[in-house]
């Protein structure tokens, strides 16, 4: 376990004074600092694990990685999903392979038989074995922390964060009209980028490149007209809004979907692009949502999942396509990350410095890079952005729910 602060105060404080600034190189290269965000940001608070529709049946299960830790999810036969550490109570051993998956009553280690039932407990060992074992209760599986929320696999593997429903506090209320746990995912991608995790964020806080690398979206979208969005919990980002004439996100401007039904006109005039966590990210359209979880798996490459959610009354549509909006956003995500590799590249250049923020059109960056610092020199990683920000900050950011 890696507790030794990874940069100090004075180090860090450019990054959060004035409009703030990018984080010092070690951040994005260095081994030490994500095996340290890997224990104090990812499995101190909440992060997303993947889609509950995953494990449409008793018995079903899959293993996941974060860092060090190995996390088995399995849905019980009651129907509860819970999670557990990947590790045998025998000699360690993982009960799935990484991205393994597999489904039954029972779940039998590999490596010495111990067999667990889906709810965690054991239910028995080898004969040779039982009497070694006086008392099965004595060595279930480890539980971890396991919510879900609007579809999608949240843990907190530490078990220290706040329920999730503090922890986010604000953000089912804010969303409720675009009913996300009632959509149903279309299609996924997947991408392994060869940059740091914080990169990709970074890059997703701001269009300030938008004209420059984005040729199809600045022709749908104004770059120059949007807010910015911050919850009492942990989630920020902000709006940006169509040109005129547009309906959504898509090449040529025009839906192939059906709008969300119920939905206000402030949501019909742009997207809504959020931070959620630690490694979600949700942007909200009038007539669909796009969900990217990342995942770090070195500090110069992370593993991407990006998927697409729709109404259910636009596959009541005769011929209904949703590659209007799934071919738009892999074009534009491709272009993200080649940029975001060019950073990452030009990070690891001697001639790196942290260069300043735009205190209007990187605000978003701002905020997420001053959430690490805070991290990074105090040894926690804030749960509230409400409580890292100052009341100026507050005032400027405030997202017009009237508008």
């Amino acid at each position: 376990m890696t507790t030794q602060l990874p940069m100090t105060a004075p180090e860090l404080a450019p990054s959060t004074t004035g409009s703030g600034q990018m984080l010092p190189a070690v951040a994005y290269l260095d081994p030490d600092v994500l095996a340290w965000e890997y224990e104090h940001v990812f499995a101190g608070g909440w992060i997303c694990l993947g889609r509950a529709s995953t494990f449409a049946n008793p018995g079903d299960r899959r293993a996941y990685q974060v860092g060090t830790e190995g996390i088995l999810v399995v849905r019980g036969t009651d129907g509860v999903l819970r999670g557990f550490y990947n590790s045998c109570r025998h000699r360690g051993h993982e009960l799935l392979p990484v991205d393994g998956e597999g489904t039954g009553k029972l779940i039998r280690c590999p490596y010495h038989a111990w067999v667990y039932t889906p709810e965690g407990d054991l239910r028995g060992v080898p004969p040779t074995h039982e009497g070694d074992i006086t008392d099965l209760s004595q060595h279930a599986l480890v539980p971890v922390a396991l919510e879900l929320w609007n579809g999608l696999v949240m843990v907190n593997m530490s078990g220290d964060a706040p329920p999730l429903s503090e922890y986010l506090v604000g953000l089912d209320e804010l969303l409720r009209p675009f009913g996300i746990g009632d959509l149903k995912v279309v299609d996924s991608h997947s991408y392994t980028i060869e940059t740091n995790w914080k990169l990709i964020v970074e890059n997703y806080h701001e269009c300030f490149h938008c004209p420059t690398i984005h040729p199809e979206l600045t022709v749908v979208s104004d770059t120059e007209a949007g807010v910015s969005v911050f919850g009492e919990g942990l989630f920020f980002g902000g709006t940006n809004d169509f040109r005129p004439g547009v309906a959504t996100m898509s090449i040529d401007g025009s839906s192939g979907g059906v709008e969300i039904s119920g939905l206000p006109d402030k949501f019909k005039q742009g997207i809504l692009y959020l931070q959620v966590g630690t490694n979600l990210l949700v942007s909200c359209h009038p007539d669909y949502v796009m969900i990217h979880r990342l995942v770090p798996l070195t500090p110069d490459r992370t593993f991407v999942e990006c998927f697409w959610l729709f109404p259910q009354q636009a596959f009541d549509l005769p011929g209904f396509d949703p590659s209007y909006a799934v071919d738009f956003w892999d074009i534009t995500n491709r272009q993200d990350w080649t940029a975001c590799e060019s950073v990452q590249r030009g990070v690891a250049s001697r001639g790196y410095r942290p260069g300043p923020l735009s205190s209007y059109h990187e605000v978003g960056v701002r905020l997420f890079t001053q959430w690490l610092a805070q991290a990074y020199s105090t040894g926690v990683a804030p749960t509230r952005v409400a409580d890292m920000i100052t009341a100026e900050q507050r005032a400027s950011l405030a997202f017009p729910i009237d508008r």
